[in-house]
């Protein structure tokens, strides 16, 4: 006759208590805590994972893993799906969080009450892996990103590979959630933004990794994709050209004089352009050509003729392609507003090319005035002033601004004013205002000094 099973659990149901009762709490509670140090580590190891590996830019593993650097591979094949990464980071850690919760509360149930044993394993355990699992790990992970991240890439591997049944099922889940709720499934993207990578070029600036030149040179760059035509062309009163019917000396001599090397050839006014010459050409043809008497129209190249809404990108690629270093640039009826060159839009990126005895285009007076051309940007004067006047659609520089201000024709001397920024007409040609003096005033930088401070 054999031994009913009620009989069997309560013999094993005895031998459990007798164990139990012959090894001492002590033992229990160091084993637990040893157990709780244990997950504590896996936590830190998950935290800043996770932390390193999506803060290393994607160049940087691309470089590590053509150099042959240890774990970079592995690193790279990770990468290469973040949303798997990310679930396998997630999966990990929560289940090393939450053992770590339910086996602290046990732990303390051996000297406490159940319900004092939850509220110390819930409070004490949170505060620990808040210090311990989440905030040093991932400060440590910060300073050290890259080294971090070679050398947790192979035991993520085998993480990966431990929890794939978990990682398949969320990772399936977690797909299904992102479709239903129109959310993306791609953890990363594969661009920063124009104003990241500002900030980083001011952050660098600040650290003294990038020199002040490097900065301002930076900044031209991403200003140079929404600049127009009309923003950075010589002006048509600017403008030196040649009727088509002059002659070559005559066409020479123009040149010697601007100091222009090319010239735009017009045939009746300059609305009507209808080509440009070169020095060398006409040099060339007239000294070492069969004709006696060279014909202008014998040597005129084709130009562009943009509006001047044109887009400076655009442009600089279309001038490389035709292979033309100068264009006419056109407004919407169109009559010639200006002409635009190469070194006009290399300007835009490395700064003001001078010729000569050509002066600055702002020259500091003091480290609150500076005497400004009246061609300049508005843009590039409140850079380097550090002041903040208004960008106009009907006007893009500092000479148009005071013209909009007054309301009319301005003689030398006259002064207009805006936000306790002065500024004061130096020098007019005829109806042109050719230089003028702006000036920072005191309750200015007063109110500059307070602004950080009232933010």
């Amino acid at each position: 006759m054999g031994i009913p099973p009620e009989s069997v659990a309560l013999l094993q149901a005895e031998q459990i208590d007798l164990y139990v009762t012959t090894v001492p709490k002590s033992t229990f509670f160091a084993l637990g805590l040893v157990v709780i140090a244990a997950l504590m580590l896996f936590s830190a190891f998950f935290s800043s994972s996770e932390i390193a590996l999506f803060s290393l830019a994607s160049h940087r593993i691309e470089t590590l893993a053509e150099t042959g650097a240890t774990g970079a591979d592995t690193l790279k094949e990770l990468r290469d799906d973040p949303h798997r990464l990310l679930i396998t980071i997630l999966v990990g850690n929560n289940i090393v969080n939450i053992a770590m919760s339910s086996i602290a509360t046990g732990v303390f149930a051996l000297y406490l009450t159940q319900g004092q044993a939850v509220a110390v394993a819930t409070f004490g355990i949170t505060a620990i892996v808040l210090l311990f699992g989440e905030s040093a790990p991932k400060s440590y992970a910060v300073e050290n990103t890259e080294s971090w991240s070679l050398r947790v890439a192979r035991p993520l591997k085998v993480a990966e590979y431990v929890l794939y049944p978990l990682i398949v099922v969320f990772d399936y889940l977690t797909r299904i959630v992102n479709k239903v709720t129109g959310g993306r499934s791609a953890i990363e993207t594969s661009y920063v933004t124009r104003e990241e990578i500002r900030d980083i070029i001011e952050t660098g600036e600040r650290e003294g990794v990038i020199e002040e030149d490097e900065r301002e040179m930076f900044q031209r760059v991403f200003r140079f994709n929404n600049t127009i035509a009309k923003e950075v062309m010589t002006p048509r009163l600017d403008m030196t050209a040649v009727p088509v019917d002059a002659s070559a000396a005559e066409a020479i001599e123009t040149c010697i004089q601007s100091g222009h090397a090319r010239l735009p050839v017009y045939e009746g006014s300059l609305d009507n352009v209808v080509g440009v010459v070169h020095i060398r050409d006409l040099v060339r043809d007239l000294d070492y050509g069969e004709d006696e008497e060279l014909d202008l129209e014998q040597v005129i190249e084709p130009t562009l003729h943009v509006p001047e809404s044109k887009n400076v990108d655009d442009l600089l690629r279309e001038m490389r392609h035709n292979r033309m270093p100068l264009v006419v640039v056109i407004d919407e009826f169109g009559t010639t507003e200006g002409l635009l060159t190469m070194e006009d839009l290399t300007e835009e990126i490395v700064g003001e090319i001078l010729e000569g005895e050509e002066d600055e285009p702002i020259e500091f007076v003091d480290d609150t005035t500076a005497i400004v051309r009246g061609e300049v940007n508005i843009e590039d004067v409140n850079e380097r002033l550090g002041i903040e006047l208004p960008e106009g659609q009907e006007f893009e520089t500092i000479a148009g601004f005071i013209f909009n201000r007054a309301g009319r024709l301005v003689e030398k001397g006259e002064t207009v004013a805006f936000d306790d920024v002065e500024i004061r007409v130096e020098s007019v040609e005829d109806t042109r205002i050719m230089k003028a003096r702006v000036t920072r005033s005191e309750e200015y930088e007063r109110s500059s000094e307070q602004t950080p401070s009232e933010e």
